[in-house]
């Protein structure tokens, strides 16, 4: 015996899932960029970031470890996006779609500005960017409150 399940995906989910891959692309393009800084640098791998001494000594390690910080801040926000994002989608695909692009695209100004080596220049995407995630976070606790609520009145 079989039982079929079906579940109902949201209208707008594919434009959550083009907003996901907005953010594979913008951290190829930290990769790049962290990459073509640690190059200008000769800041050899393994070693993650550039040592202070030789931070002080060249404003291109200065721009490196600006670049490699850009990124791993980055990876660092990324698992709280994701789950905000795709908690959102459940009732509000376009909302969160919307928000996590508006985000990415944030992200990309804090990377450009960050990566200059002058560190406030990544001022802009970090508030705008930093707002954004909050609407992420409510509309999030939003979907899972309601959700809560039927659950628990069933």
């Amino acid at each position: 015996m079989s039982t079929a399940v079906q579940i109902q995906l949201p209208e707008g989910l594919p434009l959550v899932g083009v907003s996901l891959l907005s953010t594979v692309i913008l951290l190829i393009y930290q990769t790049i960029l962290a990459g073509r800084a640690r190059k200008a640098a000769q800041i050899p791998f393994p070693q993650p970031l550039a040592e202070k001494a030789q931070e002080e000594a060249s404003f291109e390690a200065k721009k490196f470890n600006c670049a490699q910080r850009a990124h791993a801040n980055t990876l660092e926000w990324l698992p709280s996006v994701y789950l905000t994002t795709l908690l959102s989608a459940i009732k509000y695909p376009e909302l969160a779609a919307g928000l996590l692009a508006g985000w990415t695209f944030t992200r990309v100004l804090y990377t450009r500005g960050y990566a200059s080596g002058i560190p406030e220049k990544r001022e802009v995407g970090v508030l705008v960017g930093f707002l954004l995630q909050l609407g992420l976070l409510g509309t999030s606790i939003v979907v899972v409150g309601s959700g809560m609520k039927a659950y628990l009145a069933s």
